[in-house]
């Protein structure tokens, strides 16, 4: 079973808006850590928004246009992008982080591209 299973991708005009999920198959309360990451061609992973422990973090070009929610009756967080620039193009990587016993992982969704036209 896939740990993480992103969807929502897609193509879309600046300015415009997209919604991104990732559901976790793991027992929810093991997971510590939900981050939203890309990876634009030719640049490094970047954080997008990250969830530890209550708090939230966001990437600094992304305040005030990216939302990080989460649902953890489905298991699921989502990333609503808002005011999308053609920059923001990128593949999505979802990530989630945690313990179960003394088995820690790090799980990494497929990853799911998201192209903003100008």
């Amino acid at each position: 079973q896939v740990p993480l299973v992103e969807s929502g991708g897609g193509l879309v005009q600046a300015g415009g808006s997209l919604r991104l999920s990732c559901a976790s198959s793991r027992d929810i309360v093991s997971i510590v850590a939900w981050g939203w990451y890309r990876q634009a061609p030719g640049k490094e992973r970047e954080l997008v928004a990250m969830l530890t422990r209550g708090h939230l973090k966001y990437g600094d070009t992304m305040k005030g246009r990216f939302t990080f929610s989460t649902d953890y009756g489905k298991n699921t967080v989502y990333l609503q992008m808002d005011s999308l620039k053609p920059e923001d193009t990128a593949v999505y990587y979802c990530n989630a982080r945690g313990n179960i016993g003394t088995e820690v992982y790090d799980d990494w969704g497929q990853g799911t591209q998201v192209t903003v036209s100008s």
